[in-house]
Formats: C-alpha cells, structure tokens, sequence
C-alpha cells in the first residue's frame, strides 16, 4: 500500500494514469459494458478490472490523481441513456458531483449516444471494468496536466 493513494487505484491502473499524456482519454464502464473486446481496440489492450467495485468510487479514485483538461471545452463524458432530457440515472448523477468535486466547480459532463461512446472507449488509452451492476454507468475521462506553481498562480 502507499500513503495517500487510494486503494481501488491497482498497480496496472496507477500505471496507465500515469502512462497517460495531456489529452490522452480513459474509459470507466459498468459491468454491462462489452469491455474485454472494446479494450482490445487501445493503447493498453485489455481492461482493467475492478471487480465488485461501483463507478463512483472508481472514478472518485482515479480523479483523486489525475486532473481533467481544463484547456479543451469538454473533459468528460457520459453515456447518453436516452431518458427523461435533464434527469440523470443515478449512477450518472453520482459520477456528475465527483466530476464537480474534482473540478472545484459544476461543469456538466458531456453525453455520447451509444454508438460513439463505444468509438470513444476504443480510441481510449485504456478502459476500466468496473463491477457497477448499474446500466449507463460508462464515462470517459479526458486527462488535462498540473501546472508549474508559476502558472498556476498566474491563472487565478
């Protein structure tokens, strides 16, 4: 174990976060999700799997490391469920306020309707499986980078 890092964030998914570069996207799927074969289609090649393990502290981990773009217009995704039109499964709505937490503001995630959310988890460096038995718990999560302390102060 390390100090400081959560325990979901696996010595294969600690890897590729940190593997990842500005812009590179990871996908986070339920346990629904085709994501041994999507998997194939990435940098990484086959899933990382988190087995019995929900979405939102799965996502809750991986932003608790890796910061979301702040330079492109959208950093996150959700898979659109094609529902009531502002109502959010519940999943979806529990990853929405990580997403927020992580970004310090509400920034609403984008949604990709099915088909170009499996495009998106194929051009991902990676996709996690995790064992959120929940439908339309897929999300995709665009990797931004940490400024120098300069730049930082500079921009606020």
């Amino acid at each position: 174990m390390l100090r400081g890092v959560d325990n979901l964030l696996t010595a294969d998914l600690l890897w590729v976060l940190a593997a990842m570069g500005h812009g590179d996207d990871i996908a986070v799927v339920d346990e629904h999700f085709p994501a041994d074969s999507i998997a194939r289609a990435t940098v990484y090649g086959r899933p990382i799997r988190v087995p019995g393990v929900d979405c939102t502290s799965v996502t809750r981990a991986i932003l608790s490391v890796l910061p979301l773009d702040e330079t492109a217009s959208e950093s996150a995704w959700r898979m659109d469920d094609a529902g009531v039109p502002g109502q959010l499964p519940p999943v979806q709505a529990e990853v929405q306020h990580e997403v927020d937490l992580a970004r310090g503001a509400s920034v609403p995630m984008g949604t990709l309707g099915r088909d170009a959310y499996y495009d998106a988890a194929r051009r991902a460096y990676a996709v996690v499986w995790t064992g959120d038995v929940r439908v339309f718990g897929c999300f995709v999560f665009k990797k931004g980078f940490l400024a120098p302390p300069a730049l930082a102060q500079a921009r606020r």
